[in-house]
């Protein structure tokens, strides 16, 4: 089963950041974060209401508000990192940390894979990188791109090594998850405050109409991306966290393959290979569960 909850973390942030992605061209990206969020947190707090996730209350969502404060500062340097620098650099290099965080976490806790899931974690992990198309020739990548890079990366990965941690059962999760979404919009709201102050249009061109028009792709965005952290943690908790950690990495490859099927976008030859690399890589490591 987790290879199964792994892969499908992989499905829904692969269409979250697909559908997000989409949205950032008409609507500014913290408007993105903030909005998707928002609604996210309202299906959730119903979630929690149906079904008594308030009584699981403990000590551990302290892991849940760590997660909700630093993801929203992940996805601000992710997609500033994308504005400032080519994105086939920019997101196989930011899938890295959601590697090699929880992978760190759990080789510290004590797992230790075998040679099969050892192959299949470096087979997987190239393979997202060549899915996203890396340049080989071309000018070099601005240092403060790679900065952001990098620290989205990690804050990814810190992400998905705290919201495993932040609950035991399935109605803590939902728990978990809604204190998340209330942190994200907190942070998040904050940060769209600021930088209406320094004069950034939080509506699109259209005002609230315009807005209102996007609220059910903004809704989808925001419910996969919480969907996408269940499932991780579901998978983080019935099997080993290296594994889970792999195959939940491949969103790059889904978004890159819903760029092709929706956008019409053209694979390179890199990137096809990639995302073969990808899938025979989660095939050896779900075989070596």
């Amino acid at each position: 089963m987790t290879a199964v909850f792994a892969l499908a973390t992989s499905l829904l942030w692969g269409l979250a950041d697909f559908g997000g992605g989409l949205l950032t061209r008409r609507l500014q990206a913290l408007t993105v974060v903030v909005v998707s969020q928002a609604l996210a947190a309202v299906a959730l707090g119903a979630i929690v209401l149906a079904t008594g996730g308030w009584r699981e209350a403990g000590p551990q969502l302290w892991f849940a508000v760590g997660a909700g404060v630093v993801g929203p500062a992940a996805m601000l340097c992710f997609y500033r990192a994308l504005a400032l620098g080519p994105m086939g650099v920019v997101s196989p290099l930011a899938s890295f940390g959601t590697v090699l965080v929880p992978l760190g976490v759990g080789i510290v806790a004590g797992e230790r894979p075998g040679l099969l899931q050892v192959t299949g974690m470096l087979v997987a992990v190239v393979g997202v990188v060549l899915a996203g198309g890396p340049r080989i020739s071309g000018a070099s990548v601005a240092r403060r791109t790679i900065a952001l890079t990098v620290i989205s990366a990690f804050g990814f990965g810190a992400v998905m090594a705290l919201i495993s941690e932040a609950s035991t059962t399935v109605t803590g999760l939902f728990l978990a998850l809604f204190v998340q979404r209330l942190c994200n919009v907190a942070v998040g709201g904050v940060a769209l405050y600021a930088s209406v102050r320094r004069g950034t249009p939080a509506l699109p061109e259209g005002g609230l109409p315009a807005l209102r028009d996007a609220l059910p792709a903004l809704g989808f965005v925001g419910i996969a991306d919480v969907a996408a952290n269940g499932t991780y943690a579901l998978a983080a908790q019935s099997g080993p966290v290296t594994m889970a950690a792999v195959l939940a990495s491949l969103y790059p490859v889904v978004t890159t393959l819903a760029a092709l099927g929706i956008l019409k976008e053209r694979l390179r030859a890199i990137q096809t290979a990639g995302a073969s690399l990808a899938l025979v890589g989660s095939a050896l490591l779900a075989s070596g569960g």
